[in-house]
């Protein structure tokens, strides 16, 4: 049985499509992520997988009950983090989370060894307010709020968002241990990096999913030769390249700019081109394309 099934799955608010007719399946056990922008509709599709929104049409089941007609009894195998911070910041850490364990008929004690890896690194200041912690220690707490019931299947919305590197870094750690325990988590994220830490990712845009696959395939998927081209002043390099002929796309990516070529066309001959229109400390090399990459190749498709 799959952990999670949407059959055409839409949903409007007013005349905002947020949603468009998804379908997708993700296995038990598995750690599957939702990779786009805001505004694509991850937020919505977590609500309806949480249970809190009715979609305007097609069905979600987890683990074959239903997020609609199942609710009650769904709830209770769901953790969810919503991409916005919800606990109570009157509340201490402890309370925090002596709180939601009452909630779901647990303590602390029962399922400590579930979130232990986490708590650990808030636990010498559970007595602090939680409105007094960081952002990195908030998203923390709030995944150890979200197991202290030992959910089945955990819905991470954006839980890095805002969150400094290191944290971040720690974050996908816990996420592969909880994993390990054999909790199926469905995570979203607009960090394009993230993506490869996942077993299979879903690139979702404008309420569509444009393409499922593992991030291995999915870079694979990039239909041509991709380049980067560096040089000295970026500037001048994009505006040069938006203007050469044989450059098919380019895309600024860090230091460099991403470029594709008309096929047959030596590398060579743009850096000759690029110099001669006065641009100095050219230099191009073939890359591995990314999963950004992809995106926005797809984007460029759909559009």
């Amino acid at each position: 049985m799959a952990a999670a099934e949407a059959y055409n799955i839409s949903h409007r608010y007013a005349k905002v499509t947020a949603l468009s007719n998804l379908s997708f399946s993700v296995n038990d056990g598995e750690l599957f992520g939702f990779i786009g922008p805001d505004g694509a509709g991850k937020t919505t599709l977590f609500r309806i997988a949480a249970t809190l929104i009715i979609p305007s049409e097609g069905k979600m089941t987890l683990f074959g009950l239903d997020t609609v007609n199942d609710y009650k009894q769904l709830r209770n195998i769901i953790g969810y983090m919503p991409g916005r911070f919800s606990l109570y910041y009157d509340l201490t850490v402890e309370e925090n989370l002596n709180f939601y364990a009452t909630i779901f008929g647990t303590t602390i004690k029962e399922n400590y060894h579930l979130i232990e890896p986490i708590y650990k690194h808030i636990e010498p200041f559970r007595k602090r307010l939680t409105g007094r912690l960081s952002g990195g220690m908030k998203q923390k707490l709030a995944l150890s709020c979200a197991l202290i019931h030992k959910p089945r299947i955990l819905l991470l919305d954006e839980p890095t968002t805002g969150v400094d590197a290191v944290s971040r870094t720690e974050f996908w750690a816990i996420l592969s241990h909880l994993k390990n325990e054999g909790i199926t988590i469905i995570v979203s994220t607009p960090y394009m990096d993230e993506a490869l830490r996942c077993d299979r990712i879903a690139l979702i845009q404008n309420g569509t999913i444009m393409s499922i696959d593992t991030p291995q395939n999915i870079r694979r998927s990039y239909g041509q030769k991709l380049y980067a081209v560096i040089c000295p002043d970026k500037y001048k390099l994009l505006l040069a390249l938006s203007t050469e002929p044989c450059a098919l796309s380019s895309e600024p990516f860090g230091d460099s700019i991403h470029v594709t070529l008309i096929p047959g066309t030596d590398p060579q001959q743009l850096v000759t081109a690029l110099s001669a229109s006065g641009l100095s400390g050219v230099m191009i090399e073939e890359i591995v394309p990314g999963i950004e990459d992809v995106f926005l190749e797809l984007m460029k498709k759909e559009q």
